[in-house]
């Protein structure tokens, strides 16, 4: 994951009072000092070289056919441009991923798994419940928007019907902590009168997920059209605020 969480200056507080902003703010920094953290980890680390790290040289791979995955989908991503540009070869990655089909799909683990990584390391029981639904929603579209290529690799594999992420024996698994985390949220929230009642919990995380996604499946159809671009930092806190907003506004009593 190369590129970082969306980080720029909170908005001045204009409506609303100066606490409830800079609220806003700590929870926002919390997000990107978490993404920056995961991310940067294993780029400081000192790195042992590639013939005497298996794991590495197979990250090393994920890598490289995530981005050519994301960007030419499975039929017109070729190995030979992925051993190249990993310095190692077709041999190799067929080795350690049996065939183009078994290296896809570790891809799309991979992907499901980073996302939920960082989500695990929200520390969300630590908030009240609005704020701890703030800082998840938030994520979510910071993450999306700055990992085009997890929204890309979801595309796809939708065009092919999860066809291949069926084949995973992982992904259930991988995802099945991110609905636990809105659950416990939501229901902290009904316990303490914040919330209303008789809600599901994967609906919401659908509703979440679906605003974010949006962002970045469809930016350059919507942009042209509208001529309203989320690459304009203005615009792209203004949605951001406004998910937020959405989600908060639905589940509160």
């Amino acid at each position: 994951m190369n590129e970082l969480v969306h980080s720029a200056k909170p908005a001045k507080p204009t409506t609303r009072s100066a606490a409830k902003s800079a609220s806003k703010s700590v929870l926002r920094n919390a997000i990107n000092n978490i993404a920056i953290q995961v991310v940067n980890t294993p780029a400081t680390a000192e790195k042992p070289s590639r013939t005497n790290d298996p794991a590495r040289t197979m990250a090393g791979i994920l890598e490289v056919a995530t981005a050519e995955f994301a960007a030419k989908g499975l039929s017109g991503a070729r190995i030979d441009e992925i051993a190249a540009t990993t310095k190692t070869s077709k041999r190799m990655i067929y080795y350690y991923f049996e065939s183009k089909e078994g290296l896809y799909v570790a891809v799309l683990e991979e992907a499901y798994r980073r996302i939920r990584q960082i989500e695990q390391q929200l520390h969300l029981e630590d908030l009240a419940p609005e704020e701890a639904l703030r800082m998840l929603v938030g994520f979510t579209v910071d993450y999306q928007w700055n990992n085009p290529d997890f929204v890309r690799l979801v595309m796809n594999e939708n065009i092919h019907r999860g066809e291949f992420l069926a084949q995973s024996k992982t992904i259930q698994g991988l995802n099945i902590p991110v609905v636990h985390a809105v659950q416990h949220v939501y229901e902290r929230g009904v316990e303490q009168g914040v919330f209303r009642p008789n809600l599901d919990p994967l609906d919401l995380h659908m509703t979440m997920s679906a605003l974010s996604f949006f962002n970045v499946s469809n930016h350059h159809t919507f942009s042209l059209i509208f001529k309203h671009s989320l690459e304009d930092e203005v615009n792209f806190r203004a949605r951001r605020e406004s998910i937020i907003e959405t989600m908060v506004r639905y589940v509160r009593l």
